[in-house]
């Protein structure tokens, strides 16, 4: 199946409920092959939530998505085949060895065996760790490992990233080598959907969502959405003015 209208993921009036707690509510978004599209927002927004659903780990209560093409609700299992997911904890066995990592991730997501010893000097090359193979995973920084998560991640070369604060409590240098990274995906035709909360992070979006209780505020590119709200305007000042304008229509 196609992507929907050339789109990598596409959004619906997506809801979803806990029991009375609307933790999605009414999400609809386009995002293009290629593009590196931002969910910014503060924990509780809605953004972890809205990634599982379209990862296909969560059923969503109401609305429709679609990833690559494939309906995130009828079609789970297919959706899970052309995404790469990380999460903030990485998802990474301290008690295994980098190249153990990476040979564990390769039968997961099932990289044909005539290809997994180039896949795996292509997430060791990217990692930067080829040196370091047979280290134990729990004895490397947090910078590496989150290359190594992200290497492990993409092993079976999926068309669509998702990346649920892949960066939270790494190091200045660390997240800008990171994006260094995301933006050669992207280059080569990779779509990254990547949730954050550093608004420096913001900027190296296409475009972005700001999410506030399960809701999309604000949609736009990082430059536009500043416009918007007057010259000078920095994204802290674009994300502060639209939460209060929120609140305020809710009184």
């Amino acid at each position: 199946m196609q992507p929907h209208n050339g789109h990598s993921v596409v959004t619906r009036d997506l809801v979803k409920r806990f029991g009375d707690f609307v933790a999605v509510d009414r999400v609809t978004l386009e995002v293009g092959k290629g593009e590196i599209f931002g969910f910014l927002g503060p924990n509780g927004a809605g953004k972890s939530t809205t990634i599982r659903i379209l990862c296909g780990l969560l059923a969503p209560s109401s609305g429709s998505a679609a990833v690559d093409g494939y309906d995130v609700s009828r079609e789970p299992e297919q959706v899970k085949h052309v995404i790469g997911y990380m999460s903030q904890k990485f998802s990474l066995y301290d008690d295994l060895t980098v190249e153990e990592n990476i040979d564990f991730f390769s039968g997961i997501y099932g990289v044909a065996k005539a290809r997994r010893a180039e896949r795996k000097s292509y997430a060791l090359r990217m990692a930067g760790l080829e040196g370091e193979s047979k280290s134990m995973t729990r004895l490397l920084t947090g910078g590496w490992k989150q290359r190594l998560a992200l290497g492990c991640a993409i092993l079976h070369e999926p068309p669509v990233l998702f990346l649920d604060e892949p960066t939270s409590g790494v190091d200045p240098i660390a997240r800008r080598l990171f994006w260094d990274l995301i933006y050669e995906m992207a280059e080569s035709g990779t779509t990254v959907f990547v949730s954050t909360h550093y608004m420096d992070e913001a900027e190296y979006c296409h475009r972005l969502a700001l999410m506030y209780k399960g809701r999309v505020i604000a949609l736009g590119t990082p430059a536009a959405l500043r416009a918007a709200h007057g010259e000078g305007a920095s994204m802290d000042d674009v994300f502060i003015a639209s939460i209060e304008g929120e609140e305020a229509g809710e009184r």
